[in-house]
């Protein structure tokens, strides 16, 4: 007797949710016609303060663990008398938030290597050419490459070593200006800059010109102050006090700064003195000089997922370079035809981000056009994909999934379909793109409309969002269908009773008809039809019992 096949095990999968929507907020604007003394005060101040702030990063990071209340205002107290003390309590906030941002990091880096050494280990304890499943990979090619693979084992086991005294001590690696930008200093010619330029933008990065907001305060920042009017004044150090060209040691810039984007908003805050943080940064390539406003706001209780169901759903699935959307209606059918929305993720990190926005801001567009009031997208998250031991040889499989921004992505999506009232629903990603392309790639392709796999995938998200199977409810043969042709497969809400069984015959939906009208019939004997025709020609009748020769 032979063995059934084991069913495959699939993972449990998460409920949908509805994503929260942005805690912040951050709005900039440039500032214009600057005076040669408003530049040479703002270089002066951010080179002063950012000397201040490069010092008291520094003592943060010799503290360690040892950090306490007491530390903090030791440190506050040195920066004041260089400074004040407004200037001081942003400096020392800024960094503690800086140095929990490394900590954070710290604890990512471990978690990388430890899952890089588990991988190494697991495929090293594997006979040589051993095929790899879904679930785990495999085992090395070759001998050459277990004995490479076996070294580095031992330089990650080095490192995660390293990586984990570091942070027993609450020791951390953190560079002002950017790792990035440092590590620049050595490929000059890569990045087409020589040094000067380098050194200006190096500079730059490390001044510091930012001052969190304080509510109850004149317009929510006594620091760094705007009027409604758009007139900016910075409070200045104490050794830069003569400088001052207002009272009290403070400085007006002749810039006016219009906020376009939430200035009715911005406007509201600062009448209210409600808290506003406010950043002065320049822009090296371009020589401009701006300014960008920040604020919390209370995260907003996102809609019941019945009610961002009602109307619908957008489906979309992520790919490397372009988003594939599809319209369901309420019941999980597909309405009208596929959408994509190309980007290219190739370039500076700003152009990068200004394609995902583009994209994203088109299909906004079009969910406010098609009336829904969600968008349904994967909760993903690369993180564990992208390891250099799991996918050693496929480099560019590496590399793509390693050039989706899903933190950015997801993040800026929130943000901005929060302003159109549209919510965002987060659905597992599991099976999403194999169970699209088995149940919807076929049914749906016809010589005007051309499926993908992502397209059907953008299906399966959203049917998962709606609460419906993936699986697509498929019509019965010609042969056994009631009306022999078109015969309904609209999808059945996920509570109703009998979904998935047999359409019940002709004879019983009448019968079934009857019952709900109240009427009865009743039933009598059929007459042949000769007689039906005597009777209509009123000739004769025939008696309904036959008399046989006996009876007469």
């Amino acid at each position: 007797m032979t063995e059934r096949p084991k069913k495959k095990q699939l993972r449990t999968l998460d409920a949908p949710f509805v994503a929260l929507g942005p805690s912040g907020v951050a709005i900039r604007d440039r500032l214009k016609n600057l005076t040669p003394e408003d530049e040479k005060v703002l270089r002066l101040v951010g080179e002063h303060l950012g000397a201040l702030a490069s010092r008291d990063l520094a003592a943060r990071c010799r503290d360690g663990l040892e950090h306490s209340t007491d530390t903090w205002a030791g440190r506050k107290r040195g920066v004041t008398a260089e400074s004040s003390s407004r200037w001081a309590g942003a400096i020392t906030k800024a960094t503690h938030d800086q140095w929990a941002l490394s900590r954070r990091c710290q604890l990512a880096y471990i978690l990388s290597l430890e899952a890089g050494v588990r991988t190494l280990m697991h495929r090293l304890s594997q006979p040589i050419g051993e095929r790899g499943t879904k679930r785990a990979p495999g085992a090395y090619r070759s001998k050459r490459e277990w004995f490479h693979k076996s070294r580095r084992l031992h330089v990650l086991e080095h490192r995660l070593d390293i990586a984990h005294a570091e942070r027993e001590a609450g020791a951390v690696h953190v560079v002002r200006g950017g790792r990035k930008l440092l590590n620049t200093r050595h490929n000059l010619e890569a990045a087409q800059i020589d040094e000067s330029e380098w050194r200006q933008r190096w500079e730059a990065e490390r001044w510091f010109l930012q001052a969190d907001g304080e509510s109850g305060k004149r317009f929510g920042n006594e620091t760094i102050r705007v009027t409604p009017d758009g007139e900016i004044d910075i409070k200045l150090p104490t050794p830069l006090a003569h400088l001052a060209n207002a009272p009290r040691g403070r400085y007006v810039l002749a810039s006016k700064v219009a906020f376009a984007h939430r200035g009715q908003e911005w406007g509201d805050r600062i009448e209210a003195n409600r808290a506003v943080a406010y950043r002065v940064h320049l822009d090296v390539e371009r020589g401009r000089w701006y300014l960008t406003a920040s604020w919390q706001r209370p995260v907003v209780r996102t809609i019941p997922l019945a009610t961002a169901q009602a109307q619908g759903m957008i489906g979309v699935d992520t790919n490397a370079d372009h988003f594939a959307a599809y319209r369901l209606d309420a019941h999980g059918n597909p309405v009208g035809d596929p959408r994509r929305f190309f980007y290219d993720l190739s370039g500076t990190a700003d152009h990068r981000d200004a394609q995902i926005r583009h994209a994203i801001t088109q299909i906004l567009h079009w969910a406010e056009r098609s009336g829904v009031a969600a968008i349904a997208i994967e909760n993903l998250d690369f993180t564990a994909e992208k390891t250099r031991e799991k996918h050693g040889r496929k480099k560019r499989f590496r590399q793509l999934i390693s050039g989706i921004p899903t933190g950015k992505l997801k993040a800026r999506l929130v943000s901005m379909a929060a302003e159109m009232d549209i919510s965002i629903v987060a659905v597992d990603p599991a099976y999403t793109s194999m169970w699209g392309d088995q149940h919807w790639r076929k049914p749906l392709t016809s010589n005007k409309r051309k499926m993908s796999r992502h397209d059907a995938a953008g299906i399966a998200i959203g049917r998962r969002a709606l609460g419906h199977p993936i699986r697509r409810r498929e019509a019965p043969p010609h042969d056994d269908r009631s009306d022999r042709r078109g015969h309904r497969t609209v999808q059945a809400g996920p509570d109703t009773r009998g979904r998935e069984g047999t359409r019940p015959p002709v004879t019983e939906r009448a019968h079934d008809a009857r019952r709900r009208t109240g009427t009865q019939r009743t039933r009598e004997t059929s007459a042949p039809k000769t007689v039906r025709d005597a009777r209509s020609a009123g000739t004769w009748v025939q008696d309904s019992l036959l008399l046989t020769d006996e009876e007469r």
